[in-house]
């Protein structure tokens, strides 16, 4: 079975979406892709509409089976984290509203997943997912690669088994990667 994810980095000003299909042995293929952008003289319900509005159009679109939003990350600048989470929540509820799942992956998650490494920068992201997805240049600008990133981040975890229970039946199944994985994941849920 192909796994439909709709991969979602948030922001106000510009919202990355991507669509990504993923088959059991972990092949992606690039649907869609696009960035929903707002103005900063607009005001804030304004903006937060058009993104609702093109979320609810790319849902209807695309029918994904799982949303991956990039979780929102504590930054320095307060406003910023703000119009993130503003994003994030209307992304959310949308998704809510047809009862699609959502998972939430931090940056550092989803560079470890394409690049191998947490601490690459934005290009050799960017240049994984387009060598990943097998694309003919790579996806502009880095909002919607990121959003791809994301889409393929939870499609491969999602397939690992890492979102299978660490412990009760079932978890025995687990290779010593995808435990540690898991209970890694466990354990930054418990510290927040």
């Amino acid at each position: 079975m192909t796994l439909r994810v709709l991969g979602v980095d948030p922001g106000l000003t510009r919202c990355g979406l991507g669509v990504v299909d993923v088959e059991r042995n972990r092949r992606a293929t690039m649907v869609a892709f696009g960035v929903v952008g707002t103005s900063p003289e607009e005001s804030l319900d304004q903006r937060l509409l058009v993104i609702a509005t093109s979320i609810d159009e790319w849902l209807d679109q695309y029918e994904p089976h799982v949303l991956a939003v990039e979780r929102v990350f504590s930054q320095l600048n307060v406003s910023t984290v703000m119009g993130v989470a503003q994003a994030s929540g209307v992304v959310i509820a949308a998704a809510a509203r047809r009862g699609i799942s959502v998972a939430l992956h931090t940056p550092s998650e989803v560079k470890a997943a394409v690049t191998g490494s947490g601490t690459s920068n934005k290009d050799a992201v960017t240049k994984l997912v387009t060598k990943i997805l097998r694309l003919d240049a790579p996806p502009r600008p880095a909002d919607a690669a990121d959003a791809l990133a994301l889409a393929i981040t939870h499609a491969w975890r999602a397939g690992s088994g890492a979102a299978v229970a660490t412990t009760g039946p079932g978890s025995q199944s687990l290779t010593p990667a995808q435990r540690a994985w898991a209970d890694a994941e466990a354990k930054a849920r418990r510290a927040r």
